[in-house]
């Protein structure tokens, strides 16, 4: 497992062959990160890895100047690795934590400028889980929430999808609060001969509203 860029670029952390994580592959991990800097800067956010697994998404969070990081994995195992990897790094900017996802999904009262989640992509609640991050108001307004899933999920109807990106087997979607903003045509009104040379200011705005300019 390698870091990609930052900071810490270029660092290696050996993976035990018992974990049955799949950690997300450099090559998709590198494209992702490359289209987010199209979307918000890192460098002093606070984020949310869930689902964490290998720590890898953390570990890149970390070493991308973010000012707050919390990695939530329920996996013994898995998030004594992530405490390992963050020790030899000598960092204290991540917060790894063992528990239930949803359960801290609900109780969180935390917001953040930008989430990761990976979850097993056999996992049954794993189509409710955007929507969730949104009732739980988990994100910043001008946040970013990016979900790595399956090939067979589409999320494109959800209000607060953006685009979806997909490199080899892996797929991201990613949403925002605001979703996908509409392109709206702005209205020209021609009012030239519905007025008077002389009107009244209540007239003229009553006038202005009929013609939806106001």
């Amino acid at each position: 497992m390698r870091i990609i860029t930052g900071i810490y670029k270029g660092r290696h952390f050996d993976i035990p062959r018992s974990f049955k994580a799949r950690p997300t592959t450099d090559f998709a991990k590198e494209n992702i990160f490359n289209v987010l800097n199209g979307y918000m800067d890192l460098e002093g956010a606070m984020a949310l890895d869930l689902f964490s697994g290998t720590g890898s998404i953390s570990l890149e969070l970390v070493s991308r100047g973010c000012a707050h990081v919390i990695s939530v994995e329920q996996d013994r195992d898995h998030h004594r690795f992530i405490q390992d990897c963050l020790k030899k790094l000598g960092t204290d900017v991540c917060v790894p934590l063992r528990g239930d996802v949803f359960r801290f999904i609900k109780s969180c009262k935390q917001q953040f400028d930008f989430i990761f989640a990976d979850p097993p992509y056999a996992l049954k609640e794993l189509p409710t889980i955007p929507q969730l991050i949104f009732e739980k108001n988990l994100l910043k307004p001008e946040g970013v929430f990016v979900f790595e899933h399956g090939k067979d999920n589409d999320f494109s109807d959800n209000p607060h999808f953006v685009e979806h990106r997909s490199y080899g087997s892996v797929n991201f979607s990613i949403f925002t609060t605001e979703g996908k903003k509409e392109n709206k045509t702005p209205k020209v009104v021609d009012i030239t001969g519905k007025l008077d040379d002389y009107v009244t200011l209540d007239e003229f705005m009553r006038r202005m509203k009929t013609i939806n300019i106001l």
